[in-house]
Order: C-alpha cells, then sequence, then structure tokens
C-alpha cells in the first residue's frame, strides 16, 4: 500500500470522524438544549404564523421522557429532573396524554388549581376577567392555503402579560368554545389555550387535549429562527423569495 493510499484513507476516516460528531453534537443540543418546531397550522395565529420556525428552550422547564427523542415511545424515566415550573402566559410545547407521540403548542393560561372558564368570549381566570382591547386586523394564511381575515385583540392576563388573540366568530359569545363550565385545574397540570380563539382544539376540548402533565411538557418558546410564510417546507428554498416572513427572522416569542 503507497503512502498516498494511506493518506487518502485517513483523509477519508477523518471526514467519517467529523460527520460523526456532528450528528453527536446536534443530537445533544436538541436534546438538552434548543429543539426546532414548525408551526403546520394556524392556532396560535396571531402571534405564531403557519410557516414559523422557531426553537424551543428545553432548559427551561427541566428535562422528563419527552424532552428526550422518541420519549413517546420509551419510557427513559417518570417524572423531571431539574424541573422549573411555567409561568402564566408563557407559550409550550407539550404533549397531550391523549396524543403522547404528537407536539402541541398553546399558551399556559391556568396553574395547578386554578379555575378557568369563557365567558362570552372572555377568557376568565380565577374569577378575574382578561380584558381585551381592539387591535386591527389579522391577515394571514390559514389551515386550508386560504387567506385569513381576522379581528385582532390585545389581551391582558391577570399577572399584567399582555398578548394578541385572533377572534373570527364575532361578536363574542358566539364561538363554540366562548361558553364554557368552569374547568378546576388539577395539581401538577396545567390549561393551555390557543391564541386563535377561534380555532384551536387545545384545553377547552377535555377529549381531545383536556389538562396537561408537568411531566409532559416539551419546552418554552424562545424565538422564531425563520419563517417561510404558509405551507412551504423549509427546504424549498426556491419559494422563499415570495412567501419567506424576513421580518419574523429571531423575533421573540409573547
Amino acid at each position: 500500500m503507497t503512502a498516498t493510499t494511506h493518506k487518502a484513507k485517513d483523509t477519508l476516516w477523518d471526514n467519517v470522524k467529523a460527520l460523526i460528531y456532528a450528528v453527536l453534537l446536534a443530537v445533544l443540543i436538541r436534546t438538552l438544549w434548543l429543539q426546532p418546531f414548525h408551526i403546520p397550522s394556524g392556532s396560535m395565529i396571531p402571534t405564531l404564523l403557519i410557516g414559523d420556525n422557531l426553537f424551543v428552550s428545553k432548559t427551561a422547564y427541566g428535562y422528563s421522557r419527552y424532552s428526550i427523542p422518541f420519549g413517546g415511545y420509551i419510557n427513559y424515566f417518570s417524572g423531571r429532573i431539574w424541573g422549573a415550573e411555567p409561568k402564566l402566559g408563557e407559550i409550550a410545547v407539550f404533549r397531550p396524554v391523549i396524543d403522547p407521540d404528537t407536539d402541541f403548542i398553546k399558551r399556559v393560561v391556568g396553574l395547578p388549581g386554578d379555575r378557568v372558564q369563557m365567558k362570552e368570549g372572555i377568557l376568565h381566570i380565577n374569577d378575574i376577567p382578561c380584558p381585551v382591547e381592539p387591535h386591527g386586523e389579522c391577515i394571514t394564511v390559514n389551515d386550508d392555503g386560504s387567506i385569513l381575515r381576522a379581528a385582532q385583540f390585545i389581551e391582558t392576563l391577570p399577572n399584567g402579560l399582555k398578548h394578541l388573540i385572533i377572534k373570527q366568530e364575532l361578536p363574542f359569545g358566539k364561538g363554540t368554545y366562548d361558553n364554557t363550565p368552569v374547568y378546576v385545574v388539577p395539581p401538577g397540570h396545567y390549561f393551555m389555550v390557543g391564541d386563535n380563539r377561534d380555532g384551536s382544539n387545545d384545553s377547552r376540548a377535555q377529549g381531545i387535549v383536556g389538562y396537561i402533565p408537568y411531566e409532559n411538557l416539551v419546552g418554552r418558546a424562545s424565538f422564531i429562527f425563520f419563517s417561510t410564510g404558509g405551507h412551504i417546507a423549509l427546504w424549498e428554498i426556491w419559494k422563499w423569495p415570495f412567501t419567506a416572513h424576513y421580518n419574523r427572522i429571531l423575533k421573540g416569542i409573547h
């Protein structure tokens, strides 16, 4: 075997090792720090749009089996380690009990022990109404690819956090989930609602999503790193000039 052949083999092996290290590093980052997440539906419009690609912080709530790849299939361990509880109004990725293999993303509007209810389309937390004020109109792509036009409002939670919501069914009180019973959040669980109040299956739909156990939280939505706009995959680069929302790059989420 010549020196040239040895050198070629060494170079190939170095490249293979570099690839292995890169994959291991990517898996480590995804497992312990930041997980990319794609928004495929409009349940969080106007805060998150279809086509948004964001990072979810794994460190925010600590780690459970669902923070680790294939956690829906493999019970690595029970409970959480280095856990921290979500705050009212944060946007979290989680796995519902009924469908533990699917990631959902919604806003936390009920902490353990809270009483949550919708009255005439107004969110009430512990009998405190969350006031809304008109904030123009939201125009974006809907789940079916059509253009969605909906009234936009600023909602204020009891802790003072202000965020945007939309209402497709007006006047208030007309929507499917605009009037609900009182939901008393069980210990160790959370109540999640989408900002698209008439286009979200969330904890108001007890048979579909329901209350979310602390263990089922994956992480907190951190920031948008790119938005392809609409139902465009991240790899469809040739479509970006016509659809991408460049003003949403590195946009914080609240």
